[in-house]
């Protein structure tokens, strides 16, 4: 898949709106661009998706990739899709199933009510009503998964439009998209700073032979 085009249709245009000085899809161009901002924004998504909550995560993965679709943020609903993949062992096919009917998802129906509460908070916080969690909590959601369940949703609507907003390089295939779920279930953070170092100079070069061709 080029820079330009995604499963939501083609894009004004192919140039990402700031030069990052390497060839990274997505936010990764971005976490790499400006560290200070970068190692923040990846400490938030290790602690929102892998740290301590009821939920799994792969609910926690689902919750990102949904809010992600609905945003039609491709890099990050493609990406958190593949994270949630492989935190399921392989199951897809609830993916598939929330882009047509959320309802029709092999999912709890707790998790089904705590989509729909980040499905109202992609569309405003105000939205979400007290008939939503009083839902959920029927359905046997705790008031911190309520509580995560927000915050996830929350933050993705910032990722969704960073990545957007600036209009990042998707990968070049979309086959990229399973190794990088498989590091993403991993871990968010960035890694040191000497191995930080070599990439980005490894990616300015990659840059400049671009450049030149």
């Amino acid at each position: 898949m080029n820079s330009h085009s995604n499963q939501f249709g083609e894009r004004s245009s192919s140039v990402p709106y700031v030069n990052t000085a390497n060839t990274m899809p997505g936010i990764v161009s971005l976490l790499f661009y400006k560290t200070s901002t970068g190692k923040a924004l990846s400490n938030l998504a290790e602690t929102l998706l892998l740290g301590p909550s009821p939920l799994s995560s792969a609910e926690r993965e689902l919750i990102a990739s949904y809010v992600s679709w609905l945003n039609r943020c491709d890099f990050c609903h493609t990406s958190h899709s593949a994270a949630a993949v492989c935190h399921s062992e392989g199951n897809s096919a609830f993916i598939e199933a929330y882009k047509k009917d959320p309802e029709s998802m092999d999912v709890s129906p707790k998790l089904k009510a705590l989509l729909q509460i980040a499905a109202r908070v992609q569309q405003s916080g105000r939205d979400v009503q007290p008939g939503d969690i009083e839902n959920a909590r029927k359905a046997g959601a705790v008031d911190e998964e309520i509580h995560d369940t927000v915050l996830i949703a929350a933050a993705f609507c910032m990722y969704n439009r960073y990545v957007d907003g600036l209009n990042t390089p998707l990968p070049e295939s979309r086959d990229e998209y399973k190794e990088m779920g498989q590091r993403m279930s991993k871990g968010y953070k960035l890694p040191p700073f000497f191995i930080r170092w070599f990439i980005r100079r490894s990616e300015r070069k990659k840059v400049l032979a671009m450049q030149q061709a």
